[in-house]
């Protein structure tokens, strides 16, 4: 059954058809309207979807998939759960837009290179911004769910911003998420001093330049 997403949308449904499509991702305990304040300083050729997670979480927030907070360990079964439900509803869009891209913040990114490294070929490209990817061991494995061969054949571009310095993400999921980035996905990194756990003013501008550059004039 597919689930019923509360969506946030920058255009009126009669001016979708044949625009590209670019899907945020929140991150554990937002909602759909945090991430709206960057699309003033994204492409306006976009339309742009902002997606409100499934999961209440009681206090305002939502959250894609169980996430124990304290040590932010998570099963990586209840990851791919989340990810195929949120497939549901990507299927039933893009068959209007001429392309679709994520845009995922923390748990967000993780949700967003989980649907990338699943079917590689659906997606122009990704941002990923203080967030980290899904180990398939974590939890229960999951070897055969991600097809990184084919994304690292593809070399889908990726932008991933962050501040080293970023007290909410462990080191331990950068370590993984370093050389798989490397290794899989045609990658753009940078680095923002200051940031903390957010995105700054000169983030959003280079996002701006990296999706003009990749997906509207490749």
């Amino acid at each position: 059954m597919t689930l019923e997403y509360t969506v946030e949308w920058t255009r009126p449904e009669t001016d979708r058809p044949g625009t590209p499509l670019a899907v945020l991702l929140h991150g554990y305990g937002a909602n759909e309207r945090d991430l709206l304040g960057m699309v003033p300083g994204l492409p306006q050729e976009f339309t742009f979807a902002s997606v409100r997670a499934p999961v209440p979480l009681g206090f305002g927030g939502y959250t894609w998939f169980d996430l124990d907070v304290q040590r932010l360990a998570y099963s990586s079964s209840a990851a791919r759960n989340a990810v195929e439900d949120v497939w549901g509803w990507i299927d039933a869009v893009r068959g209007q837009h001429s392309s679709v891209t994520l845009i995922g913040f923390s748990m967000g990114m993780a949700m967003g290179t989980s649907l990338l490294r699943s079917r590689p070929e659906a997606f122009a490209a990704m941002v990923g911004l203080s967030g980290f990817a899904v180990d398939p061991e974590r939890g229960e494995g999951l070897p055969d769910y991600f097809d990184d061969a084919a994304l690292a054949a593809q070399q889908t571009p990726f932008f991933w911003g962050r501040d080293q310095e970023d007290p909410i993400i462990p080191q331990e999921m950068v370590d993984y998420t370093h050389p798989w980035a490397h290794g899989t996905v045609k990658l753009t990194k940078v680095l923002y001093p200051g940031a903390g756990h957010g995105v700054v003013p000169q983030e959003i501008a280079h996002i701006n330049e990296f999706l003009r550059y990749e997906v509207l004039n490749p």
